[in-house]
């Protein structure tokens, strides 16, 4: 498969024409669906003004398949770059996105963002909703200048858009059936927290994270989703009538994110067990090592700018070890690790606890002012076969990343 990215015109809903950065004309850019286990290899092809290169958030791979800013593809490369990676991991939903060093925020802004989801053996045998019955939706902010087109202010504190988008669309709406639908959700805004609900106050069930489906499911009446973080909710719809309709919300910025449409039609009706999956928890063991990461201000991680010529430091594959997170002033910090999905075992200060969406395995986890958080981290011994591989910590609010807050490590 191939994806350009290029400058694109897109119709954002209601002849609201846009100029956009996009994936093969697409905004937001193509799906990926692959089972655990096969291969993939994308070809990239950069019509861009700037470099770029396309990081496979969520997914387990090497440094040379991970789009690092090391390995930034540059302007109309004559050679198309080849991403080609073995899906080694459970089922879930991942995106990707761009890396570029002192760029990446205003390029995922533009329009640059995708989803890719991982299906195994496990999650088949749910029998969970598809087909017309499951849908991505890639939930973003945006603000538009005179012209209608897209504007972007990229300083250091993060931009916050003015209006919502969910995938690429303004004022959305879904026609549903009376029935459970699958919602995989991303918050793919470069800043902006989105606290999700019902208008109706209703409960709906969240099954899975970032790494993939929870222990159990969880019924809640709203969730936090900070930017780079995913969930996986079923929301049921069969007590919507013909002609009636449902708004998703964000409770944070009072806006209505996307309209449910009933039809009336009869849907699939869906109760998922009361176990989703089995997951082995992690334990550090007695001297294992424990590392403490300090988000300072809205450039540093540990007193430090990101450099592209230093390794901070190392971690042994296959070794459990314990990192700390804690922030040294404007947060949110939503932060993220390369190379490894981990499990998060404490939260003091601040909010001072764990929420059920972050049980499990995640990627990103939020960090919050007057806050630490535990996670416990183990690297694939697999990963390392073909020699040491380079990775990165950073905060995912893109506007501190491309400001110096990162840090790249080694696995050896």
């Amino acid at each position: 498969q191939a994806l350009t990215a290029q400058a694109a015109r897109v119709d954002l809903g209601g002849g609201h024409l846009s100029n956009v950065l996009a994936y093969n004309g697409l905004f937001p850019g193509p799906t990926f669906a692959v089972d655990s286990g096969n291969s993939v290899a994308v070809t990239l092809n950069n019509k861009l003004a700037d470099a770029t290169t396309i990081h496979w958030h969520g997914l387990v791979v090497p440094t040379v398949a991970d789009g690092q800013p090391h390995e930034a593809i540059p302007t109309h490369y004559p050679n198309p770059y080849t991403y080609a990676f073995t899906v080694n991991q459970r089922a879930a939903f991942n995106f990707y996105h761009p890396h570029p060093h002192l760029n990446t925020g205003s390029q995922v802004y533009h329009g640059l963002a995708g989803a890719f989801i991982v299906r195994d053996t496990e999650e088949r045998s749910l029998g969970l909703p598809g087909g017309t019955y499951e849908a991505p939706l890639v939930i973003r902010d945006a603000s538009f200048d005179s012209t209608g087109n897209l504007t972007y202010g990229g300083k250091a504190s993060g931009f916050l858009g003015n209006t919502p988008l969910v995938n690429g669309t303004l004022s959305p709406y879904l026609a549903v059936d009376r029935g459970v639908y699958r919602f995989r959700v991303v918050n793919a805004a470069t800043a902006r927290i989105f606290r999700l609900a019902l208008a109706n106050g209703g409960a709906f069930r969240i099954i899975g994270n970032d790494g993939g489906l929870l222990p159990r499911p969880v019924s809640v009446t709203w969730v936090d989703v900070s930017p780079a973080e995913r969930l996986d909710v079923l929301i049921d719809f069969s007590a919507l009538a013909s002609g009636q309709s449902l708004m998703l919300r964000c409770l944070n910025a009072k806006w209505d994110l996307l309209e449910f449409r009933g039809t009336g039609n009869p849907g699939a009706s869906y109760a998922p067990p009361t176990t989703l999956s089995s997951i082995t928890p992690l334990v550090l063991p007695a001297g294992g090592t424990v590392r403490r990461f300090s988000f300072d201000g809205m450039t540093r991680i540990n007193g430090k700018l990101f450099s592209m010529d230093r390794i901070d430091f190392q971690v042994p594959a296959g070794a459990v070890e314990k990192w700390t997170f804690v922030t040294n002033g404007n947060a949110p910090h939503p932060v993220h690790i390369h190379g490894a999905s981990f499990q998060v075992v404490a939260r003091r200060g601040g909010r001072a606890q764990l929420f059920p969406w972050e049980a499990g395995w995640k990627d990103t986890v939020l960090l919050n002012d007057r806050e630490e958080v535990d996670v416990l981290i183990r690297f694939d011994p697999r990963l390392v076969t073909t020699g040491p591989q380079r990775y990165l910590i950073h905060c995912h609010k893109l506007e501190h990343e491309d400001a110096g807050m990162m840090s790249a490590f080694r696995v050896t």
